[in-house]
């Protein structure tokens, strides 16, 4: 037995150096190209782990118990191009590794802008395109994954606007103009115009999107009709030769839960996603009124797409977007008990929304591609309450052709489109239905002059059926002073055809809204124009900073607007404004980092009024002072955290009496091992919301009058949720 017992003891004291011998360890030294000088700060991270390091002030990492094998390292730091590299262990040289970073000329990923046709990056485009990449789509997803308007609210220069206080549809606006006066584009198509525009930024998802592009101020050249304040394009993911899935699901504190899911993968000849989304919330009442401030909502989307790659240059993309969704507010004890004598108001909202996409593109005799798009959409909602119901559906289509020919400094790119839109109202009794068809043709031109001079210009002639012809010129110019300064001038024409699918409709869910009289009104037409001047440096080799400026004008004429005196005839008429809308404004962005911290100002300042009748007036419930304040910590693959506070100053409110300022607070946090991610978000932790400031409805419980809103109405919301990739 004793010499068992030896024999064990002699057999584990030799195992232990083994053992021990079998764990190494890995020592790096950061060093920047130019200077030779250390680099503190800098994040070493073994790829496909969660172990790594950040370098101290003589830039060395050391990193232990690595077991003996082949990795990758990535080294990151703020100011420098990464690094990637291959080791392997164990080493037979003692001394550390060297690292030398190379500095970056802009920090980040250059992000390619589709939105103008082109594809250039953001830098060099002439046209001012501001992008949310992937990165902060990712970050945003954490704090709100049913939805976009998260992303789009916390945006400067753009501002979501609830409309109603039960059910939560909301519109956004951009220059302070109505949400009709900006197209909503998903890959260049115009999938939400219209009656469909209504609960648009409410019924899509974020995580099958690649980044969403923002055009500020006149783009109808590019699009047409409708983009008089701007466009937003969102682009969507595409498959990668690597395959890519995402699992998220997400509760909050306020009884939502999502589910999403992403994959997508492709080979030499055929690539494919698919991107499907559950989102359910049971009605929440925040203020204890005894009315829903988030609505009872079940809503699931669909959206699969195959691609064919014939040839290198060759494409062909056959989409799918469907959504259904089931929305109730009002009465939380009718929500939850069902009606009785006491508890009778309810706001209903049914919609299905489908749609189809075609794209081809073909590279022909060299130089030029030829493109085409075509996309059909069927949308259908019913608005019921308790003494009204509006029900209709909308079908449109969407045919466009392109040719592109790029010769050495200059790029031309011409093409025909044809958009056709139908609505009909079941039940129709105030003649609301309509058939529009609008064609065009166009021709954008695109030139590097010099190294320091380049520029945009484009011309399209659009011809709407019952409004006639519109030409519609646009030029943009860059010029590039030095490596750290870039400004743009820019401006064009817009119009928009008259439709009763405006934010003021919305809010009244329709009710006493007559029909378009063609015959008596005109398109609004608009003229616009913005300057901004880009700055971007590296401050003491450790301070990254950018900081970008922008004014902007637009004048709108012809704006639509309601006869009131008309409702003596039973419902409102809609009308030309005798004046004119200006709407006139500065927007400032900047963002200076220091190793793995980021701090990101926002400021807005509109002052957007309605000149009619020898008076001035303003326009209702657009806030002309915004701040936003983002502080980001991120750990390469490991910690990413962020605190942020948003300030909107006083609105007005369609009486002319003014609103409180407010500010919003949020706080996240997320923590990645290897393909999980698990994060949680405080949204709005010091509770701000209208209900604070004043009730949100008059009158009984049975017939309330519900007031405007410029706040929150939910309040706070936290909410946890779980990442997986792989």
């Amino acid at each position: 037995m004793k010499k068992w017992i030896l024999l064990c003891m002699t057999g584990i004291g030799l195992s232990v150096p083994q053992l021990l011998n079998a764990q190494h360890a890995l020592t790096v030294k950061v060093t920047d190209s130019e200077s030779g000088e250390a680099v503190p700060g800098a994040q070493v991270h073994i790829m496909g782990t969660t172990q790594g390091g950040v370098s101290n002030a003589e830039g060395i990492v050391r990193l232990e118990n690595i077991a003996e094998g082949i990795y990758r390292l990535r080294i990151t730091s703020a100011g420098y191009e990464d690094v990637i590299m291959e080791i392997q262990l164990p080493r037979t040289d003692a001394n550390p590794i060297p690292i030398v970073l190379e500095h970056a000329s802009h920090e980040g990923e250059e992000i390619t802008v589709t939105s103008t046709r082109s594809s250039r990056t953001i830098e060099n485009t002439p046209t001012r395109v501001e992008a949310i990449a992937a990165e902060e789509l990712d970050e945003k997803a954490n704090m709100r994954v049913s939805d976009i308007r998260m992303q789009l609210n916390e945006s400067t220069g753009i501002q979501v606007q609830q409309t109603s206080v039960t059910s939560g549809n909301a519109v956004f606006r951009i220059q302070g103009l109505d949400g009709r006066y900006t197209q909503l584009l998903k890959d260049g198509f115009p999938l939400y115009a219209g009656f469909s525009g209504g609960l648009s930024i409410t019924q899509i998802p974020p995580l099958d999107l690649q980044q969403i592009e923002i055009i500020k101020g006149s783009a109808s050249t590019l699009y047409g009709g409708g983009a008089i304040a701007g466009l937003i394009n969102l682009v969507s993911k595409t498959p990668q030769e690597k395959p890519e899935t995402l699992l998220m699901v997400n509760g909050t504190t306020a009884k939502g839960f999502d589910g999403n899911i992403y994959h997508a993968r492709r080979n030499e000849k055929i690539g494919y996603s698919v991107f499907s989304s559950a989102h359910t919330q049971s009605p929440y009442d925040a203020d204890e009124d005894g009315f829903s401030d988030i609505p009872k909502i079940h809503r699931f989307a669909l959206n699969p797409r195959v691609y064919y790659y014939p040839g290198e240059r060759s494409t062909l993309m056959l989409g799918f977007d469907g959504v259904l969704e089931r929305r109730n507010g009002g009465d939380m004890q009718r929500l939850e008990n069902g009606k009785d004598s006491m508890h009778t108001y309810i706001e209903k909202n049914r919609s299905r929304r489908l749609s189809t996409q075609m794209m081809w593109q073909q590279p022909l005799f060299g130089r030029a591609t030829m493109t085409f798009k075509n996309s059909f959409s069927f949308f259908d909602r019913a608005i019921v309450l308790q003494d009204y119901r509006f029900t209709g559906y909308q079908q449109s289509s969407f045919s466009e052709w392109t040719l592109g020919y790029t010769h050495k400094n200059n790029s031309w790119i011409m093409g025909i489109n044809l958009w056709t839109d139908r609505f009909d109202e079941q039940k129709p009794s105030l003649k609301r239905d309509f058939h529009s068809l609008t064609s065009g043709v166009f021709v954008q031109h695109q030139a590097e002059w010099s190294e320091d001079w380049s520029s945009e210009a484009g011309l399209r002639y659009d011809r709407d059926k019952d409004y006639g012809s519109f030409v519609l010129p646009r030029l943009s110019v860059m010029r590039r002073w030095n490596a750290s300064w870039t400004s743009r001038l820019g401006g064009g024409l817009g119009y928009k055809s008259p439709t009763i699918f405006n934010e003021t409709s919305e809010t009244q869910s329709y009710r006493n809204i007559r029909g378009i009289q063609k015959n008596q009104l005109k398109a609004e037409t608009s003229l616009g124009g913005n300057f901004d001047i880009n700055y971007q440096n590296v401050w003491a080799k450790r301070f990254p900073v950018s900081l970008n400026t922008m004014v902007y004008y637009t004048r709108l004429r012809h704006a639509l607007t309601y006869d009131k005196d008309s409702l003596a005839s039973g419902a409102y008429d809609l009308i030309n404004s005798d004046g004119h809308i200006d709407t006139r404004g500065t927007e400032i962005n900047g963002k200076i980092s220091y190793e793995a911290w980021k701090l990101f100002v926002g400021y807005t300042w509109v002052d957007i009024k309605r000149h009619e009748n020898g008076g001035t007036s303003h326009i209702p419930l657009s806030a002309k002072h915004r701040l936003g304040l983002v502080l980001v910590y991120e750990e390469e693959a490991r910690w990413r955290a962020g605190i942020e506070s948003y300030y909107t100053g006083h609105q007005y409110r369609s009486d002319g009496r003014s609103t409180n300022d407010f500010w919003i607070f949020g706080f996240m946090i997320q923590r990645t091992m290897g393909p999980y991610a698990v994060f949680v978000n405080f949204e709005n932790f010091t509770d701000t919301r209208q209900s604070r400031f004043e009730a949100l409805y008059t009158g009984t419980r049975t017939n309330p009058d519900f007031k405007e809103l410029y706040a929150p109405t939910e309040g706070f919301v936290a909410n946890a949720g779980l990442k997986i990739r792989w």
